[in-house]
């Protein structure tokens, strides 16, 4: 799988978690030079707190464009230390 923004690869893997419709990418297959860290945060009843970053590429930013969570509940211990991506970033195969 891959998560391309604007013609640039962010991520690739061919171990992803597939929660909700979402593809989580092992953090060590994320470019992390293409992320900002973000302010924001959303709950999740049984994922628990999400934190997200911004995307940036080719001098645009696609603010907080995907979401981690750093400490899971119980329930998504299998997503710790995945990124999942949204707002126009494109998952694919």
């Amino acid at each position: 799988m891959k998560a391309i923004w604007k013609g640039e690869i962010i991520a690739q893997s061919e171990q992803t978690v597939v929660v909700e419709g979402n593809h989580y990418f092992p953090v060590g297959a994320v470019n992390m030079d293409h992320l900002t860290p973000s302010d924001k945060e959303t709950f999740c009843p049984w994922k628990g707190v999400a934190k997200y970053y911004s995307v940036r590429t080719g001098g645009e930013l696609n603010s907080d464009a995907c979401w981690y969570y750093p400490e899971p509940k119980e329930a998504a211990e299998n997503i710790r230390d995945h990124v999942a991506f949204w707002k126009g970033v494109e998952v694919t195969d």
